[in-house]
């Protein structure tokens, strides 16, 4: 493993106490600061296409044109993230699916690539993952040079509309160039389809401690374990997920990672599982599963498994907008995190967002590591700590003058990323309200009586494409019992991310405003109100 390393987090020093409840108001303006080095220039786009200025972002992954979905194949080698995604070169909207190609050096600013994986005679290229065989256990390598290693599925979308269950189809190709052209193994399948509709998403990972690959492949509702001693040959192993979780939907793109338990010496094994519709507030979500792995079998962890039947908020995400998310193999930070991706999108509505060149964005990756809560386990996510460089101190506590029941300014340079941390009491309501001149909100908080953090986009831009994009503001229960609530929200654009309570509960969510969101206010309803405030302009 190669490890990536860890900056000190941003630290907020300064207090504010407020005699009455607080209404504080600060202008933020949002203008266009750069442009991702792999966007076109805005000098010949037509009026048809006024989107690229609007919504592309600036710091989150998008293609140059046409429709993304689920991140696949996600790895590292030689100081470069690699990141394969669905994606349909034709058209806007889901279609015949190839495998797009993007590197960056900081999973922050990408370089997109021409299309690593076409469709071929066994089906067009589904969700999988990539691997690097630095054993050249595959026999695929030469000499000095390991083979990356694809596992994908292929869907033979003649078979599924000729009513087949047996149309999906797990393959393999390889790599000798750093991924970025592949040569596809003669055999394949290297798993032929049993006669099961939905069969598909391989995830692989080498498990030292058994001297072999394991898979995780989704069907139906369960997730199916296979091992491999060179990729090519594979053996069926166990099932997981009777009975377990959310069964409101199909399940796809599973990941089975071992994670690290902060302040102990040890790890769990964690398996991610997306699933479609269920999530918590609608649609697409990815939930989890706390455990161990035998060699054989996934074998949950009793009381885990007890509280997740109890409390069913085991989500890695409670935002709509983080989908069929996985990790990068062949990385871990310096203390054993996973780093983890998800498509910012939701297939309630997916095919019909207000962009026309371009559809969907990733979310920025993330650091996961586990934390005891309670009798159980729960998933932390923090963002790449790869954003510390590129922050700029922009507003914090002592640049804006405050009082008490009226509303205050700050003269702040435009810009159209930020990022805004907090610190406030726990026992009262507070709300966020990201505002333009033309009436456009993002309403963002925390209700303490239910003890659920929200998220109000019904009045953020346009709207109208879809019911289930503004049917109800969605909610996040508070994992956390700490008597003070931290925020870190992260804003591009069109989207938002926030992180509450160090990365307990995290919500994302896309929107489309018409002009840029320029005003921020802040209302707390009682006493002691905001403590730490802070804001980061993100230069990139």
């Amino acid at each position: 493993m190669q490890a990536l390393e860890n900056e000190n987090d941003t630290k907020m020093k300064k207090v504010i106490a407020f005699d009455k409840y607080v209404l504080l108001t600060w202008i933020v303006m949002l203008g266009l600061c750069c442009q991702n080095k792999s966007k076109k220039t805005s000098e010949t786009i037509q009026q048809s296409n006024l989107d690229e200025l609007k919504h592309r972002p600036i710091y989150h992954f998008s293609p140059q044109k046409n429709w993304m979905n689920d991140p696949n194949g996600l790895f590292y080698l030689n100081g470069t993230y690699h990141l394969y995604f669905q994606h349909n070169p034709n058209n806007n909207v889901w279609g015949p699916m190839h495998w797009g190609h993007a590197t960056s050096e900081d999973l922050l600013t990408w370089t997109e690539h021409p299309i690593a994986i076409y469709p071929d005679e066994l089906g067009t290229i589904f969700s999988g993952s990539i691997v690097v065989d630095q054993n050249n256990t595959s026999s695929f390598g030469k000499e000095d040079t390991p083979p990356i290693i694809a596992i994908y599925t292929n869907h033979d979308h003649q078979g599924h509309d000729a009513g087949r269950n047996d149309y999906q189809t797990q393959s393999i190709a390889y790599s000798l160039d750093g991924g970025f052209t592949f040569t596809k193994f003669k055999h394949n399948p290297v798993i032929p389809n049993p006669g099961i509709k939905d069969f598909r998403d391989p995830k692989v990972t080498w498990i030292d401690k058994y001297n072999k690959w394991v898979m995780s492949l989704a069907v139906g509702q369960e997730i199916y374990f296979y091992d491999s001693k060179d990729l090519k040959s594979w053996n069926f192993l166990s099932s997981f997920g009777e009975g377990i979780g959310n069964h409101d939907g199909v399940w796809e793109c599973p990941d089975l990672i071992e994670l690290p338990i902060e302040g102990a010496n040890t790890k769990k094994w964690v398996l991610l599982v997306s699933i479609n519709p269920g999530g918590p507030n609608g649609g697409s979500a990815t939930q989890y599963f706390v455990g161990e792995f035998n060699d054989q079998e996934f074998l949950i962890d009793e009381k885990f498994e007890k509280t997740m039947k109890e409390q069913h908020d085991y989500w890695i995400d409670f935002g709509k907008d983080n989908y069929a998310g996985v990790t990068y193999s062949n990385i871990e930070t310096t203390t054993g995190k996973k780093i983890f991706q998800g498509w910012m999108s939701n297939w309630l509505y997916a095919n019909i967002v207000p962009t026309t060149t371009w559809r969907s964005t990733m979310t920025i990756p993330r650091e996961i590591s586990l934390v005891r809560d309670r009798n159980t386990y729960r998933i932390k996510s923090i963002p790449v700590q790869t954003l510390d460089k590129f922050r700029n101190l922009l507003v914090d506590q002592n640049s804006v003058s405050l009082r008490t029941e009226i509303e205050k300014e700050s003269d702040v340079p435009a810009l159209e990323t930020a990022e805004i941390l907090f610190k406030t009491s726990a026992d009262t309501n507070f709300r966020f309200a990201l505002n333009n001149q033309i009436g456009d909100t993002l309403n963002f908080g925390y209700n303490q009586e239910k003890n659920s953090f929200y998220i109000d986009r019904s009045k953020a831009g346009i709207t109208n494409f879809s019911d289930d994009f503004v049917k109800a503001t969605n909610f996040a229960p508070r994992i956390s019992d700490n008597s003070d609530i931290t925020g870190q929200v992260l804003l591009d654009k069109a989207s938002i991310e926030i992180f509450y309570d160090d990365g307990l509960n995290v919500l994302t969510e896309i929107f489309f405003v018409e002009k840029p969101l320029n005003e921020l206010k802040i209302t707390q309803m009682k006493v002691p109100g905001l403590k730490n405030f802070q804001i980061n302009q993100l230069n990139f």
